[in-house]
């Protein structure tokens, strides 16, 4: 930032302007708000004082310690612009009596943006501090109330909001992005509750009596709008939901009483709002106030206000924001509501919900999709019949191919395929197999449609498939269409999608897929994924096999003996690919499955096989360790980072004789003419950047300490600090070292000639035949699940924490292999520490030694 590079200059321009502006805005809201709304032909005051507190609110983000001192004169200012505004916003917004007036050039100037402002305003100062003291009992009390008056839905909400159910259920939305007075002073209220508890909460608790009693005496009056500030008082309190549990929890836990009663507005208020179908706006929160804060009711209160979302739904009378409030109850309640209240009721909830598939569009289909996800996570879905789930994934994916774009949607659906397969129950697997599978095939291969994501909707459901039983009638369905689309697929989302399928079948049940047949060919269903693997490998374009690699290794790990054959050639080709990749994710999915092999006890049978590859007259270990060499910096992926530094350290303590003078590129030349020098274009393509050429083992030394440096993971983490426990929750690629034992005798019948010739193999010994067999005798067709596997919904690209590689304590691996190195100087290790940097030589040192500035010489 310039005030970074010239602090004197920013300084002095601070301390001579900002005065003189801040006092021109101190003059400006001092001056009575009402003379900018009443009694004069246009609002351009109030158009003045938005730019005016917008600028207070930019200062107060860059320069901060020059506002601290006047943020409470501007607050104070804020405040008694939003007492005094309101009622002429009441006037024209919220009953809509007269037009709002236009400004001098004949502009629109709506009030509702001045107040969003201010309101945006006093909670970034909340969340921010720098004026602690002026949010004391008076101030916090006075904002909170007038967060509730300017809550209050306005005459064009309400005609809005009758009419268009996506309008509606976009501002009920808890991701909402919309932009109103509502959604900040909601907003405002959170962001209290957080810097003041207590205080917030019984000042909450104050102003929603007070609004029930005053509403209750103006529909005793007449009042045709009482029911407003009812409706905004139950959705303010409902907006901060998760804060007020929160709230309330620490201040249970310090022992005082709860300074707000939401029980009693469940218990008294609520219920008699349920049956004022006149006033739908009203009766609609009641039901979402409820689902909101249904865990604080017992069970037969529940029971009975999501009997009455029932019915609701169930009728068919109702206006639009009725039935929109009881589909987001039915939600509320299936994340808030004990399994008791809901299982019993899930499949009239479902049949209801399903009614509305096929009848809803944009943001309210994504709600109904949303509220049947919900519904499925309850009790694992073992409330759903078999008849049921029939006529719901129908309804369910006709809806696909036209919202194909709404990735929200499409990523919901698939989570319901999912969980669907998921369902513990005879039958539910069968049933969703047989509607589900040939809608999406065809999908897959219709001429404009959307194969990737209707291949994406084929993986959700393949995460909810029981381990090891995707059945005959799964792959006769889809394996023909599948393979038939990638033979001919050009779409890079398409072929990663595809990719992805096709992984999550082998971790599936890779049994099923090398006991399929193709009609036209006769080969396995193993046979088409590697013919497929190998034409990837041979085309330019990488972006549709980025993730090839994971492919690769749970071929590896499951296929068992089947793959025996093929997996020279297959090898080779990938080491041949190396040399003309480009992309880092590519070459990361071209190493990583050797980095595996290596790490899983099979190190010299594949730096053997390496040694034997000619590629281009160099050797196929020249070319697989200087790519990995130059790329290991880049991967990414928890377990991808992991078991690269793993297999670093098994091949050098190899001390295999053919690493131990192989060059790879090392360390950046950094040129002494060009040091403090701008380099422009024209400097930088006169001095080319060039790289020292060091030793492998030179190398692989200098990336593990880096590793130790950073954990094998973003240097933030830092040596010696976040232990990798605390980065469990990373995403990474999933991870199984267990391979089975058992493998079909039919695994070693695959014809490899078509697959030898398509890799581009010239003809791999025999013995190396032999060699990959030793490596593969333990690995075969996985028949049982691990134990984090069980769980039919586990995310693929999770940890798996039963994983070897993730139960690794890196760090200590590290520091072992760095002493035990020392101790038996294992490849020339003495020699090697010697041409370290400095730095590189304080962290090896602090590895045998435990000192940061040791002086111990090795």
């Amino acid at each position: 930032m310039v005030q970074d590079l010239h602090p004197e200059s920013v300084n002095g321009a601070i301390a001579s302007v900002f005065p003189v502006w801040l006092d021109a805005f101190k003059v400006l809201l001092n001056m009575d708000p009402r003379n900018d709304v009443e009694n004069t032909p246009n609002w351009d005051g109030i158009a003045i004082k938005r730019e005016v507190i917008k600028t207070i609110d930019t200062i107060r983000n860059g320069f901060p310690r020059v506002l601290k001192p006047h943020l409470p004169d501007f607050l104070t200012a804020a405040l008694r612009h939003l007492t005094a505004l309101f009622p002429t916003y009441y006037h024209y917004y919220v009953l809509a009596e007269d037009s709002v007036p236009n400004s001098s050039e004949d502009e629109k100037i709506e009030l509702s943006q001045f107040a969003s402002s201010t309101l945006d305003l006093l909670a970034n100062v909340a969340r921010n501090g720098g004026a602690k003291t002026w949010f004391d009992q008076s101030n916090v009390t006075a904002l909170i109330a007038e967060v509730f008056r300017w809550a209050e839905m306005t005459t064009d909400d309400e005609t809005e909001w009758a009419h268009d159910p996506n309008a509606f259920v976009a501002q009920e939305s808890e991701e909402s992005t919309s932009y109103s007075v509502r959604v900040a002073g909601f907003d405002l209220i959170d962001t209290l509750l957080d810097r003041t508890p207590a205080l917030s909460l019984s000042t909450l608790q104050t102003n929603i009596e007070r609004t029930v009693v005053e509403s209750s005496q103006a529909k005793e009056n007449g009042q045709q709008g009482w029911w407003r500030p009812l409706e905004a008082g139950l959705a303010a309190i409902g907006g901060v939901q998760s804060t007020i549990f929160e709230s309330l929890d620490i201040e249970g836990r310090s022992g005082q009483p709860d300074p707000i009663n939401v029980k009693q507005l469940l218990v008294d208020v609520v219920p008699n709002l349920l049956s004022l179908s006149e006033f739908p706006f009203l009766q609609g929160r009641a039901f979402v106030f409820a689902s909101q804060f249904a865990k604080l009711l017992p069970s037969e209160l529940a029971g009975n206000y999501l009997d009455a979302v029932i019915q609701v739904l169930e009728s068919q009378d109702g206006s639009i924001p009725v039935k929109v409030s009881a589909i987001l109850a039915a939600k509320g309640f299936c994340k808030n509501s004990g399994v008791s209240t809901i299982v019993p009721r899930a499949p009239r909830i479902c049949k209801c919900i399903e009614g509305f598939v096929q009848i809803t569009t944009a943001d309210t289909l994504t709600l109904i999709q949303e509220t049947l996800s919900a519904l499925l996570s309850v009790q694992e879905g073992q409330w759903m019949t078999v008849q049921l789930a029939g006529s719901l994934i129908p309804a369910t994916l006709n809806v696909m191919h036209k919202n194909i774009r709404d990735p929200v949607l499409m990523a919901t659906i698939s989570s319901i395929l999912g969980q669907l397969a998921a369902v513990p129950i005879p039958g539910m697997y069968e049933v969703v197999i047989s509607h589900a599978v040939p809608i999406l095939c065809q999908a897959i291969v219709q001429p404009d449609g959307s194969p990737a994501a209707a291949i994406d909707q084929v993986c959700g459901l393949l995460e909810g498939a029981p381990q090891g039983k995707l059945g005959v009638n799964f792959m006769n369905t889809l394996a023909p269409c599948l393979f038939g689309a990638m033979k001919t697929m050009e779409d890079r989302d398409g072929i990663q999608a595809g990719i992805s399928a096709l992984t999550l079948i082998v971790k599936k049940d890779c049994r099923a897929l090398v006991e399929w047949r193709d009609p036209s060919t006769g080969g396995s269903g193993l046979d088409c994924t590697l013919q497929l693997i190998a034409t990837l490998l041979e085309t330019k374009d990488e972006s549709g096999s980025l993730f090839i690699g994971d492919l690769i290794i749970q071929i590896i790990r499951n296929a068992g003996d089947a793959i025996l054959p093929i997996l020279p050639e297959l090898l080779q080709a990938m080491v041949r690919r190396m040399t003309s990749a480009k992309t880092a994710t590519f070459v990361q999915s071209l190493v990583i499955p050797f980095a595996f092999l290596i790490h899983s006890g099979h190190r010299d049978t594949v730096l053997g096989l390496l040694e034997s590859f000619d590629v281009n007259g160099r050797s196929g270990l020249n070319v697989f360790i200087n790519t990995w060499c130059e790329n290991a910096e880049t991967f990414q992926g928890y377990w991808n980072t992991r078991v690269n530094s793993l297999a670093l350290i098994d091949v050098f303590v190899s001390q295999r004789s053919s690493l131990q003078n192989l060059l790879v590129k090392g360390d950046l030349i950094i040129d002494p003419g060009t040091e403090g020098v701008i380099m422009t274009r024209s400097k930088t393509r006169a001095v080319p950047t060039q790289f020292t050429s060091i030793p492998f083992p030179l190398k692989a030394l200098k990336l593990l300490l880096h590793d130790l440096q950073t954990e094998g993971e973003p240097a933030s983490l830092g040596y010696m600090g976040i232990k990798e426990s605390d980065v469990a929750d990373l995403d990474s690629d999933d991870g199984d070292e267990e391979w089975d034992t058992e493998a079909t005798a039919e695994a070693l019948d695959v014809g490899s000639d078509d697959l030898t010739r398509m890799l581009g193999g010239h003809g791999v010994p025999p013995e190396m035949v032999g060699i990959v067999a030793e490596m593969a005798a333990t690995p075969s067709m996985r028949s049982t699940p691990t134990q984090f596997e069980r769980d039919p919904l586990y995310d693929t690209d999770g940890e798996d924490l039963s994983d070897p590689i993730y139960q690794v304590d890196l760090r200590d691996c590290i520091i072992s292999f760095v002493r035990e190195c020392a101790t038996q100087n294992t490849s020339n290790f003495s020699a090697i520490v010697d041409k370290l940097t400095p730095e590189e030589l304080m962290v090896a040192r602090k590895a045998v030694t435990g000192e940061q500035n040791g002086s111990e010489s090795f």
